[in-house]
């Protein structure tokens, strides 16, 4: 029986590429930079994810990671070349993390499916985000208000997946057993390889129905949210 549940919120629990994009197209206006195109989105997306692997794989820091993934994407996109401050990506990534949590979108209900299991089971999330980005998503979103604790890596001072980061996870909210503590999350590198360090059940949430690839122990794959009342 699973009586504690570690949510991830990008891209579980929230929309992040939804958010992502709003953010990055409103940004460039305001900074003057003209329309971000679809494809300039994507672009950024798959950088932005090579910078966040670095992370989990301890190869960079968190500072390196906000600011170095716009100086890359600026550079990419020629905006090197435009008469702009040499302090742009650091502006940008300030500017950005507040303006991700404009916009919310749930995946699959997962407000209603969260607040249903409140005081049925332990609830908390586990994030590798900025503690500005997060709080005011969770804020806004009122998904935090129905949480039993929020932890983020910032504040924790170590990344998922690394077990220094769910060991404070647990010494906060203990007792844990770990055979009843389920990680719900959509990256096996942070994750699902992060509940695998932690001793703890792994259920990917899978929507696309991708392949994973070998090296991961996956307890459940899930394609719903609403599939996590049948784990339980």
């Amino acid at each position: 029986m699973i009586k504690t549940i570690l949510w991830d919120v990008d891209r579980t629990l929230l929309d992040f590429d939804a958010a992502e994009r709003a953010a990055i197209q409103s940004l460039f206006v305001e900074f003057g930079l003209g329309e971000c195109s679809e494809e300039q989105v994507a672009r950024y997306s798959v950088l932005n994810m090579k910078y966040w692997e670095k992370l989990e794989r301890g190869e960079i820091t968190k500072p390196q990671v906000l600011v170095g993934r716009f100086e890359e994407f600026f550079a990419q996109e020629g905006l090197n070349c435009r008469d702009i401050p040499a302090s742009l990506a650091p502006q940008f990534n300030d500017a950005y993390q507040l303006r991700l949590g404009d916009t919310i979108v749930y995946r699959d209900d997962s407000y209603e499916i969260v607040k249903s299991l409140r005081g049925k089971v332990r609830q908390c999330v586990v994030s590798n985000g900025t503690v500005v980005a997060q709080t005011k998503k969770l804020t806004r979103s009122g998904l935090g208000a129905l949480m039993d604790g929020v932890f983020l890596s910032e504040q924790l001072g170590a990344e998922k997946p690394k077990k220094e980061f769910f060991d404070q996870v647990f010494a906060a909210i203990g007792p844990v057993e770990k055979g009843e503590t389920m990680i719900v999350g959509d990256s096996l590198t942070s994750d699902i390889r992060g509940g695998d360090n932690a001793g703890i059940v792994t259920c990917w949430y899978n929507p696309e129905g991708i392949k994973a690839p070998e090296g991961y122990r996956i307890d459940h794959e899930i394609r719903d949210l609403h599939e996590v009342y049948g784990l339980l």
